[in-house]
């Protein structure tokens, strides 16, 4: 399932359940959370979509005109979100890719307006490494929403964090509210 070299916290496939359900939504309304960065006809990247939580209501967002490209370690996550996609009339916006757990692996052609990795950063072997192969997928202007759970991530280590991206070149926005954990919102 994922290089086990590295001790990280990749949420499986069989729980995943737990990532998409009515309290979870309740909690994290993944509209609140993202409508803001997201318009009609917009490039969005979900990195470690998991099931879809956020991907599904991404592209009613992005509409007919826009991408939703939906990024995941797991094959069996992607199916999921794959079965969401069709029983939602939404596989035309929908662009599902494997990506390796030190890869993102998407072509840099792809300039995206929104990249979101939510609760998904402490789970890769190097965030910044991870990060620097965000920055040529990013629209010049585009958002990067990053989210941590408060549980895994310390105030501490997410202040390293913040000051990690912006030494690789992104530019600090904001580190919004009510977003669900801790968060950092970046452009370039």
């Amino acid at each position: 399932m994922y290089n086990k070299k590295f001790k990280g916290d990749v949420c499986s496939h069989s729980i995943s359940f737990i990532l998409d359900n009515f309290f979870r939504r309740i909690l994290q309304n993944p509209e609140k959370i993202v409508k803001e960065y997201i318009g009609n006809g917009d490039t969005v990247i979900d990195l470690g979509c998991g099931p879809g939580f956020f991907s599904i209501e991404m592209a009613k967002m992005v509409g007919t005109t826009g991408k939703v490209y939906c990024v995941d370690l797991q094959k069996e996550m992607l199916e999921a979100v794959k079965s969401k996609a069709e029983k939602n009339h939404l596989t035309g916006q929908m662009i599902l890719h494997n990506c390796t757990q030190d890869r993102i692996g998407l072509d840099e052609d792809i300039k995206a307006d929104f990249i979101l990795a939510y609760y998904m950063l402490h789970e890769t072997p190097d965030p910044y490494a991870f990060a620097k192969q965000i920055k040529p997928l990013l629209k010049e202007n585009g958002k990067f929403l990053i989210v941590e759970p408060y549980f895994h991530v310390s105030k501490s280590k997410f202040k390293t964090i913040c000051e990690g991206m912006t030494s690789i070149g992104f530019l600090f926005l904001d580190t919004p509210k009510n977003k669900g954990g801790r968060s950092l919102l970046l452009t370039l």
